[in-house]
C-alpha cells in the first residue's frame, strides 16, 4: 500500500527558511556528551583538569541547551501541525527532563567540583541517555513528519 504524500511542516523559528532549533542544538549536545568522557577522564586519572573541564562542559551544555530549546518551544506552541504530534510533545518532555538534569549537574559541580564522583558521573550518563532518546524523537519529527524540511514532489 502506498504511503500518502507528506507535506512539509514549516518552522516558525527560522532564519531565511532554515529552522533554528536543529542548528542550535549541536554545541550543547556535543558538550553534554563530552562531559561523560571528561568525567571518566577524572575517574581514571584523578587530574583536577578534568574537574574544570567538566564544569565548563556542563555549563555550556545546560545553558546552550536551554537557549536552543526556545526555538523548539516556539515551533511546538505556534505551529498547529506540530502541536498535534505526540512525537513533538514527547521530544519536548524528554528534552525538558534532560535539560533539568544537565542544569542540576552543572549546579552540583559549581558548588563542589569534586561532586563528579559518584553523582556527577551518574547524572552525566543519564543525561547522555536522554539526549539519545530526544535525538531519536527529533529524527522522527524530521524524517517521518517532515518538520522543518522541504518535501519535493
Amino acid at each position: 500500500m502506498a504511503k500518502p504524500r507528506q507535506r512539509s511542516i514549516k518552522s516558525r523559528a527560522s532564519l531565511a527558511g532554515h529552522p533554528l532549533h536543529p542548528v542550535m542544538i549541536h554545541f550543547p549536545v556535543a558538550a553534554l556528551m563530552a562531559l561523560v568522557a571528561s568525567d571518566i577522564g577524572f575517574l581514571l586519572s584523578g587530574d583536577p583538569f578534568w574537574l574544570r573541564a567538566s564544569l565548563w562542559l556542563a555549563g555550556v551544555g545546560a545553558f546552550g541547551g536551554w537557549i536552543a530549546s526556545t526555538a523548539g518551544i516556539i515551533d511546538l506552541v505556534t505551529v498547529p501541525r506540530i502541536r498535534r504530534l505526540v512525537t513533538g510533545w514527547s521530544h519536548a518532555i524528554v528534552a525538558v527532563v534532560m535539560l533539568s538534569l544537565a542544569s542540576l549537574n552543572w549546579l552540583l559541580r559549581f558548588n563542589d567540583p569534586s561532586a563528579i564522583l559518584p553523582w556527577g558521573l551518574a547524572v552525566s550518563l543519564l543525561t547522555a541517555a536522554l539526549i539519545a532518546l530526544a535525538g531519536w524523537l527529533g529524527g522522527q519529527l524530521v524524517y517521518e513528519h517532515a518538520v522543518g524540511v522541504e518535501v519535493k514532489d
